[in-house]
């Protein structure tokens, strides 16, 4: 249920959150507006990837401790999705966002400011078409990881069904 709720957040965040940040703060004509809005972007991505990193790292031991009765294709292919997750999220954070806040730091004027053709906005704008990858390469390895969670534990417990009224766990006799 939380890695539902992280592919949730991280959808949340790059539908609305990040356009939203844009908008509003160049809707305010300010002259370094993208760099306020991309400074919120980097630390509310920081969040959703380092989440999505230790969410990965716990469901993938989990899966290696304690899942012996469930399908060997399922497991494996559960266990794929769960390191393309870890590799994506570990990639966009410690290396993408990382040589991202190093151009702009070597850009020393507002990213606003630089011009479009000066290599280090050309290369700063290849890294963020690379980071929406990895973001949504992580997404979409959780999501398929969070069926297969919910379809190992429906084969576990045949008894257990989510109402969806509620979202709770209900036992049927």
């Amino acid at each position: 249920m939380l890695l539902a709720m992280w592919v949730g957040a991280a959808l949340f965040f790059g539908a609305v959150v990040a356009p939203a940040a844009f908008a509003v703060l160049r809707s305010f004509n300010l002259i370094n507006a993208s760099e306020i809005a991309g400074t919120i972007v980097t630390r509310s991505l920081s969040v959703i990837n380092i989440a999505g990193f230790i969410m990965g790292l716990f469901l993938l031991a989990t899966l290696l401790i304690g899942s012996r009765s469930s399908s060997r294709v399922a497991l494996i292919l559960e266990a794929v999705c769960l390191i393309l997750m870890i590799v994506s999220t570990t990639v966009g954070h410690w290396v993408i966002a990382a040589r991202m806040r190093a151009l702009r730091a070597a850009m020393v004027l507002p990213i606003d400011q630089i011009r479009p053709d000066d290599v280090r906005r050309i290369e700063f704008n290849s890294l963020h078409g690379y980071s929406v990858n990895a973001l949504g390469l992580a997404m979409m390895a959780a999501l398929v990881t969070t069926v297969l969670i919910f379809r190992r534990l429906r084969n576990l417990h045949p008894g257990l069904r989510l109402d969806s009224k509620f979202s709770s766990p209900i036992h049927l006799k």
